[in-house]
């Protein structure tokens, strides 16, 4: 039994759910002949007979059928333990790009887990999904739809989200409905593609008025000019959140429906890493959509927001 090896019980499991060496060989990517060496290595190591087999056919025996949830689970904890590990031993290097937003202690959570280097070129949100899903980076904190997420063969975990508020002229601060505030919506594609999808679906939404442009200016020192031009608040982008407000302007909390923002950390379905994936877990763990707010009664997200709720 000490010869018994996790190599050989994955291979044992495989030919028991295809009932074919031929195609367990195919999905195992090694020799057919091989892989009946080591089915009866097992066999012989184990003292049982795992399958009966003739020229046409495969089927696992009693002593084979007995074992098989046996293998599965122990398989399943040398998996758990080699995360484990990958989680202790804070070796791998994981690359994460990002927006404008990171958690503030991203370092000291995952510190044990990866090394983490946040890579220096800040880019849109659809660029880093991109760069996820193409290998460029191992995980993104960005702004992404479910559609997004099919689309780049990516999976998402709620990291932080963003209540939006509206930046007015005056001096009145007082709660402002969302039908009334304008919505800066910028030509440029390539640089606000995320930004103008969720602009639209909220203008469509509540009812707030739709302000095209084709400065760039839906963040930035530009952004109060247009403040100053327009007769209404303006909702203020995520990338202005924390920008210091000119004096003459003023701050108006957005209410029916508070409106919010989402961030994810994105990360790509095949990832198989043990420190990217501890790093999700790192990242991801204790967070959740009811604390920030997103799940209230009175909160708005885009219908195809990975945190909407259903209806």
């Amino acid at each position: 039994m000490a010869r018994v090896e996790l190599r050989q019980l994955r291979y044992f499991v495989a030919v028991a759910e295809e009932l074919n060496f031929g195609r367990a060989a195919e999905r195992l990517l090694i020799a057919g002949p091989s892989l009946s060496q080591q089915i009866k290595a097992l066999e012989r190591d184990l003292g049982v007979r795992l399958f009966d087999r003739d020229r046409r056919s495969v089927s696992l025996t009693p002593a084979g059928a007995d074992l098989l949830p046996h293998t599965r689970a122990l398989l399943e904890r040398a998996d758990d333990l080699q995360r484990r590990a990958g989680r202790l031993s804070g070796s791998q290097s994981v690359r994460l790009g990002y927006v404008n937003w990171l958690p503030p202690d991203l370092m000291s959570r995952t510190a044990s887990v990866a090394r983490v280097h946040v890579d220096a070129w800040v880019a849109p949100s659809h660029t880093q999904a991109a760069r996820v899903a193409d290998g460029s980076l191992d995980l993104a904190v960005c702004w992404v739809r479910t559609e997004d997420l099919e689309r780049l063969g990516l999976r998402a975990r709620l990291l932080g989200a963003d209540r939006l508020y509206a930046v007015a002229k005056g001096t009145d601060t007082g709660e402002l409905p969302a039908r009334d505030t304008d919505v800066l919506i910028d030509e440029d594609v390539t640089s606000w593609a995320s930004w103008n999808v969720y602009a639209e679906e909220l203008t469509q939404a509540v009812g707030a008025r739709a302000v095209r442009i084709s400065d760039g200016a839906v963040t930035g020192p530009a952004f109060f000019d247009h403040v100053r031009r327009c007769t209404r608040p303006v909702l203020n982008s995520p990338k202005g959140q924390t920008v210091p407000l000119p004096p003459d302007l003023v701050r108006r909390e957005v209410v029916a429906p508070k409106v919010y923002w989402t961030w994810s950390l994105v990360w790509r379905e095949s990832e198989d890493r043990a420190g990217v994936l501890a790093a999700v877990d790192a990242l991801g763990d204790g967070v959740g959509a009811g604390d920030l707010g997103v799940h209230a009664a009175d909160a708005w997200l885009p219908a195809d927001d990975p945190y909407a709720l259903p209806g």
